[in-house]
């Protein structure tokens, strides 16, 4: 008889040893196994079953059949998702349960390998938070993105500080959509585009399903993810605890990360269905401080800071109405709000200035307290409305957003002289206390027509219509000053186009327009001798691009696409002088960018058998991201920097790999490129003593992942992460965590093990 087993990647339990703590670890493992198989062994079902026939009973002996399959790891939205409009646009689909990846640390280069163009920003430890962007954007946070979890927008402040702070546990997640700024019409006006986590959905045919995940690795790392779900009549439930602790890759780099997350969900009928959703992300990263160029050639895992701390606390509270009027007619009615804070703790200076004890109190400097506190809340009802026209289906969708939101800063506060974290404040008045409020107003509606059967167009508008008040006050700033209002007026257009020249292969492309609020961090001046722009413009621009995608025989799969990104209105400094002659920093609009480049995505299935699969793919992009028009502040004078290059935008990014699968092992060896970037528009060519400013150097990381299935509902999983141990960092930060060289982290070894009931 054979044994019964599932080929498709189920969610998975990590499991990396460690060698801080080893014997603890281990032993917490074990007791979650044992308790695990208990449950197991308790519900098992015997291999016959019995059927009552009449009168009699009768027993059946089913045979077992052993299954093979494997689920494609990137895919497209359809034309129509949801109440979305998706048609002629650029877009990905990760199936994150599939992936050969270290989940456990979010390691970006392996989560979004084959999404080309994807630029990962590490500087967060071990997994933190998500810094990607595309298409020479800035990577952190993500900002650049209208950032979702389950179409929840988790945006810190879209209009204060667009960071998503919210950092789920990778190991809740189903999949990633991803789509480009071309359908910024319908989910925001960011000019990256849009990315939806979807979280796992319980198993619905049961009461009760339990998973767990636990991961342990090198440099201390230690991760639990434990969730339970199911179905009680019309009511559906999933919750989850996630606990994740690290000692870090550099000396003075632990955090302990925390999140939980439950959903109910209840079907008042076929067509009608209410979810609530509450999720929340913590953790505690204590921060290294940065290096000089030589700092860190001597040692890239030495710290420069051991008193300095980072902790954002974000909750997500949401409310979802869906509801199908009729079999063409579907609303969709969310309402949510990011809540929660983020708190830093920090001696902030550059890396070549030492926090050391001064002799005269026997004590360390005062650390600088800052607090952000997130009050923002979010309405939308989306309508979907398909009708035919011509003979051929067409959608309709609009809808209406509205979003309030009051971001309450306070910095420079004087902290304590402890080492510990601590936001303890000696001297009660804050530095700077401001209230950034922003109520806005958008209105979309585009339209899905289908010219012929292959052949689809998807015109689109969409109104922005608010107002940012700044108010409060700056402890070196005149009072009357410190006062600013900010409109957003702006009728955006776009039209996305469709041909789908057989089953196998499809053109797409798209023009839309797009643009990024003035937030906070651009109009607040950091001393007496700067000055912020009263009459401040947000960045306006668009995307443009057209693509092929599909196969040939299913073997060979593609997906080019070539862009234009166009980004007006940027923000940065300049040195003006008065009437008398004093001479001062203005924080203000300083110029424009573009951005033109091609993505390509191309795999080969060289073996596909029922039992044998391999494959080799190549996720490749080149951009060339320069400024068009502006000039910046050198500190003594302005510069022109017409023809540089755009900070963070690399020209080449290439990640190759192989897969393996034979059964239930899987493999994957990938290699990831990046060439050099610039730290600052001037494209200061050789670093300056402090590490602030100067090129980010190439590099090329090899990772090695593999996976074991076996017994149907368990996984073991092996990650070798930066086999050649490259010594490299992706970025020099002009703020947080602190101007100067931030060391990526070098070889590691993450062992996993996972089950699901």
């Amino acid at each position: 008889m054979k044994k019964y087993s599932t080929t498709y990647i189920k969610p998975f339990v990590s499991c990396s040893l460690s060698a801080n703590s080893l014997l603890t670890r281990v032993l917490f493992i074990l007791v979650g196994l044992v308790m695990t198989f208990s449950v197991h062994a308790q519900t098992e079902q015997p291999d016959s079953v019995k059927v009552r026939q009449k009168d009699s009973l009768r027993t059946y002996q089913l045979q077992q059949v052993e299954v093979y399959g494997k689920q494609d790891q990137v895919e497209h939205l359809k034309p129509v998702h949801n109440t979305y409009l998706i048609g002629g646009t650029k877009n990905e689909v990760i199936n994150i349960s599939t992936l050969n990846a270290n989940i456990a640390e979010k390691t970006g280069r392996q989560l979004f390998a084959k999404i080309p163009g994807i630029f990962v920003y590490d500087m967060d430890g071990s997994g933190n938070q998500m810094n990607i962007a595309t298409r020479g954007l800035d990577p952190h946070r993500s900002w650049e993105y209208n950032i979702r979890q389950n179409f929840i927008m988790t945006n810190s402040d879209i209009y204060g500080y667009p960071a998503s702070h919210y950092s789920p546990p990778m190991e809740s997640i189903q999949k990633v959509e991803l789509i480009r700024g071309t359908a910024s019409l319908q989910y925001g006006s960011q000019f990256g585009g849009m990315i939806n986590y979807i979280t796992k959905q319980t198993d619905s045919t049961r009461k009760v399903s339990f998973e767990s995940i636990n991961s342990a690795g090198s440099y201390g790392l230690f991760s639990s993810y434990n969730a339970i779900g199911g179905r009680i009549g019309k009511l559906t439930y999933y919750a989850y605890y996630h606990k994740r602790v690290s000692d870090g890759y550099r000396k003075n780099s632990e955090s302990n990360t925390e999140a939980q997350f439950i959903s109910l969900s209840y079907r008042f009928s076929r067509k009608v269905n209410l979810k609530a959703e509450l999720g929340r992300s913590t953790y505690l990263y204590h921060i290294p401080g940065p290096l000089t160029d030589a700092m860190f050639k001597e040692d890239p895992r030495q710290s420069t800071r051991s008193r300095n701390y980072f902790n954002p606390d974000i909750y997500i509270p949401s409310l979802t109405l869906d509801w199908h009027l009729n079999e063409t007619t579907q609303l969709s009615f969310i309402t949510s709000a990011v809540l929660g804070s983020r708190n830093s703790v920090q001696i902030d200076a550059f890396a070549t200035v030492g926090d050391t004890i001064n002799p005269a109190t026997n004590s360390y400097k005062a650390r600088q307290v800052d607090i952000d506190n997130f009050n923002s809340y979010t309405s939308e009802i989306r309508l979907l409305k398909t009708y035919t026209l011509g003979g051929l289906p067409s959608s309709l969708s609009a809808g209406i957003r509205y979003i309030n939101n009051d971001l309450h800063r306070r910095q420079l506060g004087k902290g304590t002289t402890a080492s510990d974290f601590d936001l303890t404040l000696t001297d009660p008045n804050w530095g700077r206390d401001l209230h950034f409020k922003t109520q806005n107003m958008a209105v979309f509606v585009e339209n899905l027509f289908r010219i012929t059967p292959k052949f689809s167009v998807t015109p689109g508008i969409r109104y922005e219509n608010g107002v940012t008040d700044l108010s409060g006050k700056i402890s070196y700033y005149d009072a009357q000053d410190v006062p600013n209002k900010i409109k957003h007026h702006f009728p955006l257009a776009g039209l996305n186009t469709q041909y789908q020249i057989n089953p196998n292969h499809t053109i797409y492309g798209g023009w839309a327009q797009a643009y990024r609020p003035v937030i906070l961090k651009d109009i607040i001046p950091g001393s007496v001798l700067e000055r912020a722009n009263k009459d401040l413009k947000d960045a306006f621009g668009y995307n443009a691009e057209v693509g092929v995608r599909g196969n040939f025989a299913n073997w060979l799969y593609y997906d080019v696409t070539a862009f234009q990104l166009l980004y007006r209105n940027r923000l940065g400094n300049l040195i003006l002088t008065d009437p008398d002659g004093t001479s001062y920093i203005y924080k203000t609009n300083v110029g424009d960018s573009r951005t033109r480049g091609v993505e390509t995505y191309i795999e080969g299935k060289l073996i596909k058998r029922t039992t044998l699969q391999f494959s080799v793919f190549t996720s490749t992009s080149y951009f060339d991201a320069r400024y068009i028009k502006g000039a910046v502040s050198t500190g003594t004078e302005n510069q022109d920097i017409t023809g540089n290059y755009v900070e963070s935008a690399p020209k080449w990014t290439v990640r190759n790999g192989a897969n393996f699968w034979y059964k239930h092992f899987s493999a994957t060896l990938q290699y990831s490129y990046v060439s050099q970037t610039f730290s600052d528009a001037l494209n200061t060519p050789t670093p300056s003593a402090n590490g602030a400013k100067g090129p980010v150097p190439a590099y090329g990381i090899w990772d090695l992942n593999m996976s074991m299935h076996f017994g149907g509902n368990y996984v073991f999983r092996l990650g070798i992460n930066n086999l050649a141990n490259t010594q490299y960092f992706t970025k020099r930060p002009t703020f947080y965590p602190g101007p100067g060289v931030w060391s990526s982290d070098g070889r590691s070894i993450v062992a996993s093990f996972g089950v699901r009931l």
